[in-house]
């Protein structure tokens, strides 16, 4: 199992150039689309972060800065000020 996941791993870093592999942003997303209330939900916050990436490409600061949220996101304190701001969702 752990040399499937580092072969993976390897793969996808060989070929980002070549293929999209999710960007942080899109990780940062789907991370946000976890805290859904339900499957249902949850799925078409996917297909909305799914359309919303093929629509707006994000750029490398942009990817950074989803980079350093997805640490500190965390669906058990989104409704506060604090969350909102770690998981990009305010200022």
């Amino acid at each position: 199992m752990r040399r499937l996941v580092l072969t993976a791993t390897l793969l996808c870093a060989t070929l980002s150039g070549l293929t999209a592999c999710k960007s942080a942003c899109r990780e940062l997303s789907e991370k946000l689309c976890d805290c859904a209330v339900n499957s249902v939900e949850k799925q078409a916050c996917e297909r909305r972060a799914a359309q919303e990436e093929g629509r707006v490409e994000p750029t490398a600061d942009d990817d950074i800065a989803c980079e350093a949220k997805l640490d500190v996101c965390d669906c058990h304190v989104i409704e506060t000020d604090e969350g909102k701001r770690n998981c990009g969702l305010a200022r």
